[in-house]
């Protein structure tokens, strides 16, 4: 039985090379896969997704008016020999809550599986919206644990910096990789903002 599911992660902890594996285990069987990236992310491509140790793929690229139900149905026609195993889609937290509905549809009415991997919180520990509606209805839910980039503990929350300093405000969605974004524990979170304050002081 096909179902939804919610793989998420902080920075780093491998979201998108478990994607690459993902597809790559599907069509060594000769079992064709969709991936969805959000246009948003062009950092290896407007139509790509890319790990951080190098692997690529060719992913369609998701704007505000895509229709994703309608773009697997269009590849997957009544009586076709070759239909799609699987959806894989790379940062879901960037998705409105339309996208998550069609994906909704993808699995209960073409009984295609998919699976949306994505951060569930924001630089502010605020949900994202694609990521809010991906809990809520979601059949699985599973984290990707990586580690925090101060300690060994496990990374929850995420980091911004700007000009080498953390910050807590501005606007949810600003693309960014390593030099922007730390992947962190609760505790080094707060510490972070903590020993800012006080050299503020």
């Amino acid at each position: 039985m096909a179902q939804l599911y919610f793989k998420y992660g902080t920075m780093n902890s491998g979201k998108s090379f478990e994607i690459i594996k993902v597809a790559h285990n599907y069509e060594e069987q000769g079992k064709a896969v969709l991936i969805f990236s959000p246009a948003i992310d062009t950092r290896t491509g407007k139509d790509e997704v890319g790990s951080r140790v190098g692997f690529k793929r060719k992913a369609i690229p998701v704007g505000e008016d895509t229709d994703l139900y309608r773009q697997v149905a269009a590849h997957q026609p009544p009586g076709a020999e070759k239909r799609i195993y699987c959806v894989l889609v790379d940062e879901a937290q960037f998705l409105s809550r339309k996208h998550i509905d069609q994906l909704t549809r993808v699995v209960d009415e073409l009984g295609v599986p998919v699976m949306a991997f994505g951060l569930k919180n924001d630089f502010r520990n605020e949900l994202f919206e694609g990521s809010y509606y991906l809990l809520a209805q979601a059949d699985k839910i599973e984290e990707i644990k990586t580690i925090c980039w101060f300690c060994d503990r496990k990374a929850t929350m995420v980091i911004r910096y700007v000009d080498g300093l953390p910050a807590n405000e501005g606007e949810q969605i600003q693309i960014g990789g390593n030099e922007d974004y730390k992947p962190v524990c609760r505790k080094c979170y707060k510490a972070a903002f903590a020993e800012q304050k006080q050299e503020e002081a």
